[in-house]
């Protein structure tokens, strides 16, 4: 049990910091939109991720060290295009962004939430590297891994169905624009700590 414990407590604090994946799962909850598909292909996601982590992934990004280079800069020029996407969103404001509003497609959701996950190389190595590396220093891997797992399922159904509770403040056009500018703000803030980190 205390290496599950460990695995939730270490998978729910890495992943409750803001970031691109967080803020387009917040964004499906205040919108209501295809919120179960997009939580549990998040939850999904980071589960195969720990999982492969835990099974000792990072030997292989030891082994092709080009694999960061090609993680990194794929990644940050999504997080450009969809930062870019944000902040136009923000500039001309209301438009598109209320819960009445004609909703992306089931299959366009997916898509960016998938490109949201696999293609940031923050993932890569905090899920994979880190919770992989933590995970051989106790005798029950698997145990870590679980509660890694499970804390990840936990957070993105929080994320995306507690987001409702935030619905009154984001019934103003305003609050849409402010969401959307830190949402391109943060994009571009991951995207250059990719580059120059």
């Amino acid at each position: 049990m205390q290496a599950a414990f460990a695995g939730f407590t270490l998978g729910f604090s890495l992943i409750l910091a803001i970031g691109a994946q967080n803020a387009f799962v917040l964004r499906q909850g205040l919108l209501r939109q295809h919120v179960l598909p997009v939580v549990l292909t998040c939850a999904i996601s980071d589960a195969l991720l720990v999982t492969a982590g835990v099974a000792g992934f990072g030997v292989l990004v030891d082994r092709a060290p080009w694999l960061v280079g090609v993680m990194r800069y794929g990644g940050a020029a999504f997080l450009v295009v969809y930062g870019a996407l944000a902040l136009r969103a923000a500039w001309r404001g209301g438009q598109g962004m209320r819960a009445g509003d004609a909703a992306p497609s089931l299959r366009a959701s997916l898509l960016t939430c998938l490109a949201l996950t696999w293609l940031n190389p923050h993932v890569y190595l905090d899920t994979v590297v880190l919770l992989g590396a933590i995970s051989a220093q106790y005798a029950a891997p698997v145990l870590f891994g679980a509660g890694a797992v499970t804390a990840s399922f936990t957070f993105f159904f929080l994320l995306g169905f507690g987001a409702r509770l935030l619905a009154p403040v984001f019934a103003r056009p305003r609050a849409w624009r402010v969401l959307d500018a830190l949402v391109g703000c943060t994009m571009f803030a991951i995207a250059a700590s990719l580059l120059l980190g």
